[in-house]
């Protein structure tokens, strides 16, 4: 019993997270209330499946540490952005895609995270947070199509969920607070209650169970941009996993090899390539379960394994699903606003700890951040260039990355003016060096 609330508690500290997903890219793309039952109830089958499939462990996948996975925010932007302008069929083919190659360079992966430093990473995922805020501050106006935007029902549910959470995150402690977006999303929906605004035609018509078929969405379709796209998110979330990694197996006391390192890449891109199958997403590491470990003490993958088949067997639940699907998009937006805040403040923490080091760093971030929001913000500024430069030109995000890889290269990786006039100088020193030593010998 005690194994079992101690599972629970993990569900539910990730359990807002998994679902505020689904709910995001299924709204944007134009899903209906049926199609969204099945997206949020295949999201939470596909986060139990990927935990397991990190949790144990093998010569092929699984890192065999207590980890918690679920769908990357910084995966929830590009999978908008590709939805708007391919469709539904090219999200899923560039989740498999991206899968696919997480997977064939997982052993070599080491050696590529080199080209991801922390400026790096920080420029992408504060670039991914920031064209995030839009969609936020229009759902909590109702949505972009609604009939009532911008309605006083809507700005009083969307600030009174904001305002909720963040009463809950100041005025607790521990496991509460690692909720707070979850309580705030109840609050919201119970006030939404009262007022009348919430439709529960979508639960009562829910079915109790299901089965999980691939493809139900939509057959993939690949797109070379949309791969590009994903693919780079997925090694932004590699390397925020890896550092996940090293945090469980501290609090483990188990030193992780560089095999191991390579079965826990594996096995996030073999849950993106399932994921794609089943018309899910890319998975990654949850780091607040991470945070509740160290609160609780308890360390054991059979806890882990314990969330994991609570979250498969509410998957095969659309009833539950449905639940989700009644929260208003206005009160979905004031979570938003306090989650991909999250996703900016995550990025501007990765930035502080380098951009201080060198004008250099300041440079990369100055120029990819602006880059990248500016092409998200004037899609259309690269319309007149030839269409093969498009492809790379076209997503703000893509545009970003770029930018900060290519800096980073330049400034950090090629070697100087002033690190070669300093070498010279070295070299120069050293006979004198040698001479004085020899003379103090004598």
């Amino acid at each position: 019993m005690k194994s079992a609330l101690l599972g629970f508690q993990h569900l539910l500290a990730m359990y807002a997270g998994a679902i505020l997903v689904p709910l995001i890219v299924g709204d944007a793309i134009g899903l209906t209330p049926k199609q969204l039952t099945y997206l949020v109830s295949i999201d939470i089958f596909m986060c139990g499946i990927a935990t397991l499939l990190q949790i144990m462990t093998n010569r092929f996948f699984g890192i065999g540490l207590p980890v918690v996975l679920g769908c990357t925010f910084t995966a929830v932007g590009p999978m908008i952005s590709i939805g708007a302008k391919y469709d539904v069929s090219a999200i899923y083919g560039s989740v498999i895609a991206s899968g696919l190659i997480i997977v064939l360079i997982s052993r070599y992966f080491g050696k590529l995270v080199r080209f991801f430093p922390p400026v790096v990473t920080g420029s992408v995922v504060t670039i991914i947070g920031v064209t995030l805020i839009p969609v936020a501050i229009n759902n909590m106006a109702g949505g972009l199509d609604s009939p009532d935007f911008g309605s006083t029902a809507n700005v009083l549910l969307s600030f009174g969920t904001l305002i909720s959470i963040i009463l809950i995150y100041k005025f607790s402690t521990g496991f509460i607070r690692s909720i707070s977006i979850l309580l705030g999303l109840v609050a919201g929906t119970v006030a939404a209650i009262f007022m009348g605004v919430v439709d529960f035609t979508n639960v009562h018509e829910a079915s109790m169970l299901h089965v999980v078929m691939p493809f139900k969405l939509g057959m993939p379709s690949f797109h070379f941009l949309p791969i590009l796209t994903m693919t780079l998110v997925a090694m932004v979330s590699l390397v925020e996993s890896t550092g996940t990694y090293f945090a469980l197996s501290d609090i483990c006391e188990k030193e992780i090899t560089k095999e191991d390192l390579a079965r826990g890449y594996r096995s996030e891109g073999l849950a993106s390539v399932i994921g794609g199958i089943f018309n899910a997403f890319p998975y990654t590491t949850f780091s607040q379960n991470v945070g509740l470990m160290q609160l609780s003490g308890v360390k054991s993958r059979k806890i882990i394994f314990i969330t994991a088949i609570m979250l498969i067997s509410l998957g095969l639940t659309p009833k539950i699903a449905a639940i989700t699907t009644v929260i208003p998009t206005s009160v979905l937006g004031g979570a938003m606003v306090a989650m991909f805040g999250m996703v900016i403040s995550q990025g501007i923490k990765m930035l502080s700890k380098v951009v201080s080091e060198s004008q250099e760093n300041a440079m990369i971030i100055a120029c990819s951040v602006g880059i990248g929001l500016g092409v998200s913000v004037v899609p259309d500024l690269f319309n007149m260039f030839p269409e093969e430069v498009q492809i790379l030109t076209s997503n703000g995000i893509v545009t970003g990355s770029l930018t900060a890889i290519v800096l980073n290269i330049l400034f950090n990786m090629l070697p100087s003016k002033k690190k070669s006039k300093a070498a010279q100088a070295a070299r120069d020193k050293e006979p004198e060096v040698v001479r004085l030593q020899g003379s103090s010998a004598n």
